[in-house]
């Protein structure tokens, strides 16, 4: 079965967790709510395990894939075996990037030089498969951006839950990588990234959940799920002046450019 010339979606969460517990109990309904509101999602691996629910998850629903990579939580545990198993991961159907990746250096549950290694393996894993990369950035911005220059313009793909200002934004782009913009953009406290989401081009801007956490208001202290992109598609197209439509259209777009989500697949 070959997947669709065209997304046949209204949106595309790029970025949700759905092997996370919080769904434990309901998440055949929650991606059955999220279909039928037209919202595709890419499920997002943080270790070996999720990867590897992520990976049976796409293979069982059409408009689901698959991103698969270890965080930096867990970057100790990134040994030749991970490695291994991640590699043989990216190769099944329906897998379009390699992460989440990247630096943690708020909290720290890996150190410091064990997350430079595993994200610099992993960025090297991706080229070699010729895969998107997912970036987690917390509080590591210097060490994270000497990484992406020191491996030069053989990466693309999407800089995670970006809450920068329009400065940072604008290095994230100059280097050829796409924002993800989530629950947060609605958070009142959030003033410099709306400002920066107005300059952002909404060609460079995919739109994610984050599901089960970073939930939009109102529903800010509940669980999130996919069917609430809809509120971050609503608040970038106020900010923006133009419709939810046009936003919805351009961030699929921009997502199936970036993952290359309709390419035939075994």
């Amino acid at each position: 079965m070959n997947r669709p010339s065209r997304i046949d979606l209204r949106l595309i969460d790029s970025h949700a967790h759905l092997d996370d517990r919080a769904f434990h109990d309901d998440r055949a309904a929650v991606i059955a709510a999220s279909f039928a509101r037209g919202i595709g999602v890419l499920t997002v691996g943080v270790d070996l395990a999720s990867s590897r629910v992520a990976v049976k998850l796409a293979s069982r629903h059409r408009n689901i894939w698959a991103v698969v990579g270890v965080h930096p939580h867990d970057a100790k545990d990134v040994d030749r075996s991970a490695l291994l198993e991640l590699e043989n991961l990216a190769q099944r159907s329906h897998v379009v990037g390699i992460g989440e990746i990247g630096l943690d250096y708020y909290r720290d549950l890996s150190p410091r030089s064990a997350q430079r290694r595993a994200f610099g393996e992993q960025l090297a894993l991706a080229r070699r498969m010729h895969l998107p990369v997912v970036i987690h950035n917390r509080e590591s911005t210097v060490d994270l951006l000497g990484i992406l220059r020191e491996v030069g313009s053989s990466h693309h793909g999407v800089i995670h839950s970006f809450l920068g200002d329009i400065s940072l934004a604008e290095t994230f782009l100059d280097l050829g990588f796409h924002l993800g913009v989530g629950g947060p953009l609605t958070y009142n406290k959030n003033d410099i990234l709306r400002n920066a989401v107005r300059r952002i081009p909404l060609d460079r801007i995919l739109v994610e959940t984050d599901c089960p956490y970073l939930t939009p208001v109102p529903y800010r202290g509940k669980r999130n799920e996919p069917a609430y992109i809809e509120l971050v598609a609503q608040a970038i197209a106020e900010l923006k002046g133009v419709s939810v439509e046009e936003v919805a259209r351009r961030t699929a777009e921009n997502t199936d450019q970036v993952f290359a989500l309709t390419r035939p697949t075994p």
